[in-house]
């Protein structure tokens, strides 16, 4: 997939500093993504943009990018079970024109919706070490201040964690549980879920009526 494939969608991120596609500042995370490319010539393999409505009124934060997903593909939860059932919500709940697909060209468009990751690039292991969510925090950060919206879901706990560090919050107070809800002192409410993964829904920890329940919720608040 070539850079011209790539430009709708580096298109749709807010202008500032709410992302980098050369950003090398976590030694780790840079050596394995060099690690990926060569091995898999046709991935994506670099930190991945948002994705979604600039001007929205929900953020959904992740974790980051799946292997074989959006470090494939270069688009958030896309190309990985986890987008499934994410995909799918958002077209039910009327925040996409469509279904999503492994496909990132497949014309998907996110209305009132925004999505990214507590850390643009993919983790070995799919575990990002504390410094580089922190590290990384500073995109989540500028973005929330460049297109503030009315609400936010964390999907799990470390993205729950990112939001509010990315909002000067500190983690104290807002305990992170599945359908939780938090109201900031900024004026936005955070919504909980558990990680719409494989593991997660295949053990039943989370199930489709679990997260329909949330986005009703969201749904509600936003007036929708």
């Amino acid at each position: 997939m070539d850079d011209r494939a790539r430009e709708p969608l580096m298109n749709q991120v807010p202008k500032g500093k709410t992302f980098d596609a050369g950003c090398v500042q976590c030694p780790r995370l840079a050596a394995f993504l060099a690690e990926v490319r060569e091995a898999n010539p046709g991935y994506y393999a670099r930190p991945v943009p948002s994705f979604g409505d600039p001007k929205a009124e929900l953020l959904v934060v992740g974790l980051a990018p799946g292997m074989h997903g959006a470090n494939r593909t270069g688009r958030p939860f896309t190309g990985d079970y986890a987008g499934i059932l994410l995909y799918e919500t958002l077209y039910k709940f009327g925040y996409a024109n469509r279904v999503g697909t492994a496909d990132p060209d497949d014309g998907l468009v996110l209305k009132g919706c925004r999505i990214a990751n507590a850390v643009k690039c993919v983790p070995p292991q799919n575990k990002p070490n504390p410094d580089e969510i922190k590290r990384c925090n500073q995109y989540l950060a500028a973005e929330l201040a460049a297109c503030p919206p009315r609400a936010i879901l964390a999907l799990g706990r470390i993205a729950h964690d990112a939001a509010l560090m990315a909002l000067g919050f500190k983690p104290n107070g807002y305990r992170f549980a599945h359908h939780a809800v938090h109201d900031l002192p900024n004026g936005m409410r955070l919504y909980d879920s558990s990680h719409c993964s494989r593991y997660n829904t295949q053990t039943r920890r989370l199930t489709t009526e679990m997260f329909e329940a949330v986005f009703a919720d969201i749904a509600a608040y936003l007036g929708r």
